[in-house]
């Protein structure tokens, strides 16, 4: 059996969680679930990112300890994958000192083992929307232009890791996809922004100072330090962000445990790891640089999807446009939501969200397109066939199954790609194909005639319906099982000859709404 390791970013939990988080969880679990599909033993991971010093003054404009506030930070992103029907293995929490510290300490040790950690005084542009020092080349009219912020200007003295020192390995590996990265513009994207990297900070001043670490990482003490993990053997530094948040992918398996029956050696490396645009860079360059020091395997692709806006604009606190996932779920169900963000918003790009282009999808596709599908063959088997159908694979039509199977190759072909949207498009293409067919062949006008002509049409419904539900399994896996029960059966790849089809209930799946 193949393993498939995926997993999302951690989300930050400055705030609560918006509707492109909500876009990165359903696309994961798409891909999750379509590998289980497959057969293969799949582990996926998501979780909360919540050290540094955004969250810390955050934490402080609530009137909270940071623990406090990332304690409830947190859970509204874990309510949100359960909210969502997510199905992730695990939450993994760069808070946790018993799960996630030992294994980021662990990494550190070995990056400085190799020699690739040195200390300088560094003054720069640090910002706090970014977690990071950014160029003044960056800025415009000296704000960042992403967090619409004015840097701050420090001076202090941090432990940097040596990033030039793999910048031409990182090359060839990049290049000749050993680390695939999709959509192909983010890998040209990453490679101009290989030949600018220059070694990157990697901790903060402790204030107040951390006590001393030495040995196994456990012994750190939370109390004792700044709001993260501390650095090891240096009581006046605390890990910076990206190179204690980055080392989650390894720490929720079990790096730092020595046991050999471990998740880390089973799943590691990382199959996919499925990014925000805006993170790109620390998942492309410096992951990958942290994981050549440390002589581990790296992850064997990295998919970038873009930024959610709402009617055309980027989402701001300010324009009171940030769109609550919670609320849209509640209002029109998690599988609705799950659709629109999948088949409305490119998966490897920027999209809109849209309450109106949301009901229009719902309307057009899933009441009109797939409810009206299933409500058709359901009480075509009802009404002439006492709500029986004993499958017969003899009278499948080849240009049914011709037509089936070019689709799945397509499908297959965009689920590879991470081109999620288009194969979900493919799934379309099959239920207006099969309701097309309805209206061609008129299975009620064949019953009245020809009794065996209408085992053949609603027998290649059957089947085509079939298919519709395996394909559209990881994208609305409720709706698929719903419309498995209300033939009396299972989700499974294939039709045994004879099987008996048995509708159960006919009630619209997706009533219209105004």
């Amino acid at each position: 059996m193949s393993k498939f390791y995926i997993t999302t970013s951690i989300a930050y939990v400055n705030a609560p969680p918006h509707i492109g988080y909500a876009l990165e969880l359903a696309q994961a679990d798409v891909l999750a679930r379509y590998h289980r599909l497959l057969g293969d033993d799949t582990w996926f991971l998501t979780g909360t990112d919540e050290h540094g010093t955004k969250i810390a003054k955050a934490a402080a404009a609530a009137n909270l300890s940071p623990e406090k506030f990332t304690n409830q930070i947190s859970e509204k992103f874990l309510s949100l994958a359960k909210v969502l029907n997510i199905s992730n293995d695990n939450f993994i929490r760069t808070s946790d000192q018993k799960r996630h510290w030992p294994s980021a300490q662990k990494l550190w040790l070995e990056l400085a083992e190799r020699g690739d950690l040195y200390k300088k005084n560094y003054g720069g542009l640090y910002c706090i929307g970014h977690e990071a020092f950014i160029k003044k080349s960056d800025l415009k009219d000296d704000v960042c232009p992403l967090h619409k912020t004015k840097p701050e200007k420090i001076e202090e003295e941090n432990w940097f890791f040596k990033l030039t020192s793999y910048k031409k390995q990182l090359k060839k590996i990049i290049e000749s996809d050993e680390l695939q990265i999709l959509p192909a513009s983010r890998k040209s994207e990453v490679l101009n922004l290989l030949d600018d990297a220059e070694d990157i900070s990697f901790s903060r001043p402790s204030n107040p100072p951390t006590t001393a670490f030495s040995g196994t990482p456990s012994e750190a003490v939370a109390g004792e330090i700044k709001w993260g993990i501390p650095v090891p053997d240096d009581a006046t530094q605390t890990m910076y962000v990206w190179a204690d948040a980055l080392s989650n992918y390894i720490s929720a398996i079990g790096y730092a445990d020595d046991n050999s029956q471990s998740l880390f050696k089973k799943f590691w490396p990382a199959d996919i790891h499925l990014v925000g645009k805006d993170i790109l860079r620390f998942h492309a360059i410096v992951w990958p640089a942290m994981l050549l020091s440390a002589s581990l395997p790296l992850p064997k692709s990295i998919c970038v999807h873009g930024f959610v806006t709402v009617d055309g604009e980027k989402m701001s606190k300010t324009i009171g446009n940030v769109v609550d996932p919670f609320k849209i779920i509640e209002k029109y169900g998690r599988e609705v939501v799950r659709y629109y963000l999948l088949r409305e918003i490119p998966s490897d790009e920027d999209g809109d969200f849209s309450e109106e282009k949301l009901k229009e999808r719902y309307n057009g596709d899933l009441a009109n397109g797939l409810g009206n599908l299933v409500q058709r063959v359901a009480t075509l088997i009802e009404n002439n066939l006492d709500g029986k159908l004993i499958y017969d694979n003899k009278l499948i039509e080849p240009s049914v199954t011709q037509k089936i199977s070019d689709i799945v190759a397509k499908y297959k072909q965009n689920m590879e790609s991470f081109r999620l949207h288009e194969a979900l498009t493919n799934v379309w293409e099959l239920i207006s194909f099969a309701n097309v067919y309805v209206d061609d062949k008129k299975p009620w006008a064949a019953i009245k005639h020809d009794e065996k002509e209408f085992l053949i049409i609603i027998t290649n419904l059957m089947m085509t319906l079939h298919n519709i539900m395996f394909l559209l399994s990881p994208f609305l896996p409720e709706t698929a099982e719903n419309i498995a029960k209300t033939f009396g059966g299972v989700l499974k790849p294939e039709i045994d000859n004879g099987y008996e089809f048995i509708v159960k209930k006919i009630e619209g799946l997706f009533p219209r709404i105004s």
